[in-house]
């Protein structure tokens, strides 16, 4: 597998050459040459942490790059700050989009350039023009009413307007996909298709291989800080893809596919039993069962009621109907504080809002849980914290193997690692994971798939959510299949894949 290699007459738009940024204990970009052509949409591949991110920073004026060059359009710059890469062309549309929901869409894409007349803002100008550059995207949306009226796709097609509205040349989209469905992932496309064949410049970052694929004329790869190559799309399958981004072959997923195929039967023994339970208006009554050492997976679409249904058995949200039973016993699970003393553990889709604290050390992150269940006026010991925090860092290969960095500095998959890390300490019975390889990179998300199965063999009893549904049916025992709040079907691990989109889709229910 080579690299591949411009011809001379390829001029690219973005030149970065032998691009070096080091932190305190880790050199996060290592020697990186990157290339980025005019009308081409190009996916930058890696692992979390693998230095997309840092790239993309250096490239936009975030970070100071230590050594190395970077030219736009021939011309070498040195960035001091997102505003003069953007006055060189380069513009970013990020997951979370940052724009004002309060303000009208016309008010977030000229915001700062707005047209004036006699001193005062031009509204009606500015309507005109943001309409315009609406229009130019085949966007229908009117520039007129409010932003957060709007779905998160269509905020993202207004930041891709904002884009447009500076004359960027060079378009950064870092996991745009991420929250979107079929729908408006196609929507998007079909902007970036029309952008670039404009002539502009596109970065894409997903960790959607299939998108990746569809979307993209090459991509270049990244290993620990380090550039692996650049291919062209069609010319790179998807196993040499991954194995240029683990730097090994697809071992450790064929383990998990062997680990799940071949795991002894679930325990007899039921860790949690609901009967009826449901939140008006999301979720309608639904019956779930969970054994010791068995993974039920469920699945569904955005709004089917997955994470209703999982935040109910954890107490984080109170149920209208039903009951629920831990260990054969009739239980009242009020709140998160209830479910842990029955020793539950769960792990939310929002891991930088509801998982992680992002100020305070791995080493802190990692003892909350059992430092909290244990009440603080029992604390842990430093010998105590300091074995916990070593073991479970080196069981989860968290990396850097830093205790005393801020989480928040880590990459998606180590916060990830950390989150589970914290809940594995407190050794519970059920664990309860929503989307936890959301966002991650193959890598890290073989991993937490191989620690499901290993946490299933030693007895404990899993839910697991993903909107994956390969990943779904890779690892669970029975997968639970919602549709708009209602269960539709329970399956084994037989089911396929095109046979759980059909139940999801409009399959008999139950």
């Amino acid at each position: 597998m080579t690299a591949a290699v411009l011809a001379p007459t390829d001029t690219p738009v973005v030149d970065m050459r032998n691009v070096t940024i080091g932190f305190p204990g880790v050199k996060a970009l290592d020697g990186v040459d990157f290339r980025l052509l005019p009308g081409e949409i190009h996916a930058l591949m890696g692992e979390n942490g693998a230095g997309k991110s840092t790239l993309i920073k250096a490239l936009t004026g975030v970070y100071d790059i230590d050594a190395g060059r970077i030219a736009v359009d021939g011309v070498e710059q040195r960035f001091n700050g997102p505003r003069q890469a953007q006055d060189a062309g380069i513009s970013t549309v990020y997951q979370e989009v940052n724009l004002c929901t309060n303000l009208t869409v016309a008010e977030n894409i000229l915001l700062g350039r707005e047209p004036r007349r006699f001193g005062r803002i031009d509204y009606r100008a500015m309507n005109e023009r943001a309409g315009e550059l609406l229009a130019e995207l085949d966007v229908t949306i009117d520039a007129r009413s409010t932003l957060g009226d709007h779905p998160i796709a269509l905020q993202q097609l207004v930041a891709i307007a904002r884009a447009t509205a500076v004359s960027a040349r060079v378009l950064i989209l870092d996991e745009p996909t991420s929250s979107l469905d079929a729908d408006e992932v196609a929507e998007l496309f079909r902007v970036m298709r029309r952008l670039r064949d404009g002539g502009t410049a596109i970065l894409f970052v997903s960790h959607f291989l299939d998108q990746v694929y569809e979307i993209s004329d090459r991509m270049t790869v990244l290993r620990n800080g380090r550039l692996v190559g650049e291919y062209p799309t069609a010319e790179l399958d998807r196993v040499s893809l991954i194995a240029a981004m683990l730097g090994h072959d697809l071992e450790l997923l064929e383990e998990i596919e062997e680990a799940a195929a071949t795991s002894e039967d679930a325990s007899d023994e039921t860790v949690l039993s609901a009967r009826g339970i449901g939140r008006a208006p999301g979720l309608h009554p639904t019956d779930v069962d969970v054994r010791r050492g068995e993974v039920v997976g469920l699945a569904g679409l955005l709004g089917s009621g997955r994470t209703e249904l999982a935040r109910l058995l954890f107490g984080a949200d109170r149920p209208t109907s039903g009951e629920i039973s831990v260990n054969g016993e009739a239980t009242a699970v009020r709140s998160p504080r209830a479910a842990i003393a029955r020793g539950f553990a769960f792990s939310s889709e929002d891991r930088k809002r509801e998982g992680i604290v992002g100020d305070l050390t791995v080493r802190d992150n990692l003892v909350l849980a059992l430092q909290a269940r244990r009440g603080f006026a029992r604390p842990l010991s430093k010998k105590a914290k300091d074995d916990l925090v070593e073991r479970y860092m080196e069981a989860l290969d968290i990396r850097p193997r830093n205790p005393w960095a801020l989480v928040r500095n880590l990459s998606g998959g180590n916060q990830q690692k950390v989150l589970l890390a914290r809940w594995l300490i407190t050794e519970p019975q059920l664990i309860i994971l929503d989307e936890p390889t959301r966002g991650i990179d193959v890598g890290a998300k073989a991993q937490i798939q191989r620690l499901v199965t290993d946490l299933a063999a030693d007895g404990m009893g899993v839910v697991f959510i993903s909107a994956e549904l390969d990943e779904v049916a890779r690892i669970s025992d029975r997968i639970v299949v919602l549709r708009e709040g209602r269960r539709v079907a329970t399956v084994g691990n037989d089911c396929t894949v095109r046979e759980l989109t059909a139940l999801i889709a409009g399959g008999d229910s139950e």
